[in-house]
């Protein structure tokens, strides 16, 4: 009898593909999954500076809203990357993270992108 994992893949996941390549799929299949996927990208990297910082200061999304005083789900929803965030909540984030929130303007020209950025 042969064991289960005789020639199997090891890096094959037993439930299919992961979650990366499934989205992959999906982006190259769906116009609609394509735009929405454009239209989070800039709440994905805000999501994971979020994940990060709070991390590093080794704190439970429940402890991180806790100090901003908001509620986890709020925090889980900015960390997940599909939530639009205000100014304001970024804001209290960095405050009760003790770090600066910048934000900025990019212009394009010949020249090459320039940023201009503030703290706020």
């Amino acid at each position: 009898m042969k064991k289960a994992s005789e020639g199997a893949d090891s890096n094959v996941s037993p439930i299919g593909r992961t979650a990366e390549e499934a989205s992959q799929t999906r982006r190259v299949r769906s116009a609609t999954y394509r735009a929405l996927q454009e239209k989070h990208e800039p709440f994905r990297e805000v999501a994971w500076l979020l994940i990060k910082y709070r991390m590093d200061h080794g704190l439970t999304q429940q402890q991180l809203a806790d100090k901003v005083g908001t509620s986890y789900s709020q925090i889980s929803r900015i960390e997940r990357g599909q939530h639009e965030t205000s100014i304001r909540t970024l804001r209290r984030i960095a405050e009760a993270l003790d770090v600066r929130l910048l934000i900025g303007f990019e212009s394009k020209s010949d020249q090459g992108a320039r940023r201009e950025l503030v703290a706020v």
